[in-house]
């Protein structure tokens, strides 16, 4: 379970607070959307999760399957099932992609005690799971989401989720840029990933990702707080009305 209570949060090099009291709980099982308009610290939620060091925690807690990870570094909240897909994933050039999901999931795998994975059990996971998601071996011969498409780094971004098996999966914006096809087959591959000891977070702005992942519980975030939530009903009523009337209610 995701518990975060009374999150404040600022930007590390200045006094400005962007988080000022959130309090959010989302069971294992559970898929929860967040949504809000922009400004409203929805991106800086999903870095501080993932332990992004710009942002400092100045009140509350965050706390994942029982353990205080509030002040733990991101390649240890990693191990403890923490992953974050990016709103806009970076190319790295000069890094292949299969040698970044190699070690990426053997350091993950090292650091909660397994085995690490020969290269022939590597290869099978990841052209099985590549092929689920459409991925054609010869974009697993590139750099890392070097000359890849919208569609194709945010299908990239989830095979390394799948891969990295988290518990914790934090999606920030996954639909920004993707045409419905792509939207689709992404949404394929995090639905699959749905389960009892699975938790998500879903940040996005507009209602049509969740016609795809349908959420538990959605969340409106207004100027650094949870100013309502509800049902998978509420991102419908957003969709039509907007995000007007929030900014009073969290002022």
């Amino acid at each position: 379970m995701l518990e975060i209570k009374n999150l404040h949060v600022k930007i590390a090099e200045d006094d400005t607070e962007i988080l000022n009291g959130i309090d959010l709980t989302i069971p294992k099982g559970e898929v929860h959307a967040i949504m809000g308009p922009n400004g409203s610290g929805k991106s800086t939620l999903a870095y501080v999760l993932a332990g992004k060091n710009d942002y400092e925690v100045t009140e509350g807690s965050i706390s994942w399957n029982g353990d205080d990870i509030t002040e733990l570094d991101p390649d240890e909240r990693a191990a403890a099932g923490v992953f974050l897909a990016f709103q806009y994933p970076i190319e790295i050039p000069g890094v292949a992609t299969m040698t970044f999901l190699r070690t990426s999931m053997n350091a993950v795998r090292k650091a909660r005690g397994q085995d690490e994975l020969s290269t022939p059990d590597f290869m099978r996971v990841v052209k099985a799971k590549a092929k689920e998601l459409n991925i054609k071996d010869d974009k697993l011969k590139r750099p890392l989401n070097v000359g890849f498409s919208g569609g194709e780094k945010k299908r990239q971004e989830i095979l390394q989720m799948s891969l990295l098996e988290p518990t914790l999966c934090v999606l920030d914006e996954t639909d920004s840029g993707l045409d419905i096809d792509a939207l689709k087959i992404v949404a394929e591959g995090v639905n699959a990933l749905r389960g009892p000891e699975r938790a998500m977070l879903v940040i996005t702005h507009y209602q049509r990702l969740l016609n795809y992942i349908v959420p538990d519980m959605v969340h409106v975030l207004s100027e650094g707080k949870i100013v309502r939530s509800g049902g998978k009903d509420l991102a419908l009523e957003l969709e039509k009305s907007g995000y007007a009337e929030y900014g009073e209610a969290a002022a």
